[in-house]
């Protein structure tokens, strides 16, 4: 495999119009200089309040038997997994690896004892280590899933590849920091380990049909899309590790609604100006959080490397209507909720299907079909369908778009990243 990065694209001065003419990524990634937040290692999910039962995004889905192509085995190998975070949402397990026919859970971790033993006992699984640092030690384990805190999902991946481990990541794939970026980008490079992040909004539905039909023709060149992502977090500061939530910039967390474009496409934003709209909720007071962020709500307008245009939103402080959602437009067709357009022999828009055991799960059922996607490459050989690439250009756009914002708004190159 070969990967290259394209380093002249990558044009930042934090003075004046915030664009310069021959920049490196890295002497971008130092002009910004925002730094990484190196905290601990426990993932933990959230909840619209503290008496919903159900987070968003994990109600199950229930799909009728034909809304799916029909699984097929590629191989009757187990892949030796382990499993990393045991949070509020205990997404360690709620990604189905423990059903997968391809798949043996052999060890999982949890800083916290108590959830490090239910874990196990919901994986069916006897082994435990007290950290990913003791774990990556295992030489049994061929891949991981970290289902760990967001700050530390790049120096995870990096620890986990270094040791020689497949590496399947929650999201975003690096957290504030650019410097992360370039390190998580150089270690897959390095290593030739399979690398995944599991976004869930590229198995929702809608963008999977998006995807196919962009794919097949089509859409043609995509003029404008859009992407939304919509979590109310209210007033109170949801329970994480060292806190890592409260206040937490919203285009810090910006794949669920980035995947509307890259994820369609394949194709990356090349620079953003983003606006943000200060919140009267407590934890989005500076002096409340640890990011000084005062934004709520942060909505980025990107330019996209084929030359169209892109709205992305992420709110907290917006009760309501919830979830990921989108739009396109292209030079051929549009789909908002349905395709419109010239082509007249669309190509097959289900989503794969589920191995036996294996449920769809939340996020629009896209959790059992993302664990499947990262264990088929590996069986296969072959690139994940959310590799490394894809992974950054989805997560680094909104770094340097939270930091438009903070700058009121001002145009700024963004990194890009390729095989």
């Amino acid at each position: 495999m070969t990967m290259k990065s394209n380093k002249d694209t990558s044009n930042y001065s934090s003075e004046g119009s915030g664009i310069s003419s021959s920049v490196s990524r890295r002497t971008f990634i130092n002009s910004v200089a925002i730094g990484s937040v190196a905290l601990g290692m426990q993932r933990v999910g959230y909840s619209t309040n503290k008496k919903e039962e159900v987070i968003q995004g994990f109600e199950e889905t229930v799909e009728a038997p034909d809304t799916s192509n029909e699984w097929v085995s590629v191989s009757d190998r187990k892949i030796r997994v382990g499993l990393v975070g045991h949070g509020l949402c205990k997404f360690g397990v709620r990604f189905g690896f423990q059903d997968h026919p391809n798949v043996e859970v052999v060890a999982v971790s949890d800083l916290i004892p108590e959830r490090c033993a239910e874990m196990a006992k919901e994986a069916r699984c006897e082994k435990t280590y007290p950290s990913l640092e003791e774990m990556v030690k295992d030489d049994t384990i061929e891949a991981v899933f970290l289902a760990t805190d967001a700050p530390s999902h790049a120096r995870h991946a990096i620890l986990s590849l270094e040791h020689g481990k497949h590496v399947a990541s929650a999201v975003p794939a690096v957290f504030a920091s650019l410097e992360d970026a370039e390190k998580l980008y150089e270690a897959v490079k390095k290593t030739g380990l399979k690398y995944m992040l599991f976004e869930t909004s590229m198995f929702h539905a809608d963008l999977y049909a998006m995807r196919q039909i962009y794919h097949a023709g089509g859409l043609g060149k995509i003029v404008y899309s859009e992407g939304e992502y919509y979590h109310y977090f209210g007033d109170e500061a949801i329970p994480s590790y060292k806190g890592w939530r409260i206040g937490l910039p919203p285009q810090f967390y910006p794949t669920h609604s980035n995947a509307y474009y890259n994820a369609v496409t394949d194709h990356s934003f090349t620079e953003v100006s983003c606006l943000g709209m200060p919140s009267s909720a407590r934890q989005f007071q500076p002096e409340n959080n640890q990011y000084n962020n005062p934004f709520g709500s942060e909505i980025a307008l990107f330019r996209t490397s084929e030359g169209g245009m892109s709205r992305m939103a992420v709110s907290w402080d917006t009760p309501g209507d919830h979830g990921e959602k989108g739009r396109i437009r292209g030079e051929k067709g549009s789909f908002y909720g349905e395709y419109k357009g010239f082509e007249e022999n669309l190509p097959n828009q289900n989503r794969p299907g589920l191995p036996p055991g294996v449920d769809a799960g939340g996020h629009g059922g896209s959790h059992g079909r993302l664990t499947d996607e990262f264990v088929t490459a590996i069986l296969q050989d072959r690139v994940p369908l959310i590799a490394i690439d894809m992974a950054l250009n989805m997560s680094v756009a909104g770094i340097v778009a939270h930091h438009s914002a903070l700058k009121g708004g001002e145009w700024m190159k963004i990194p890009q990243y390729t095989f």
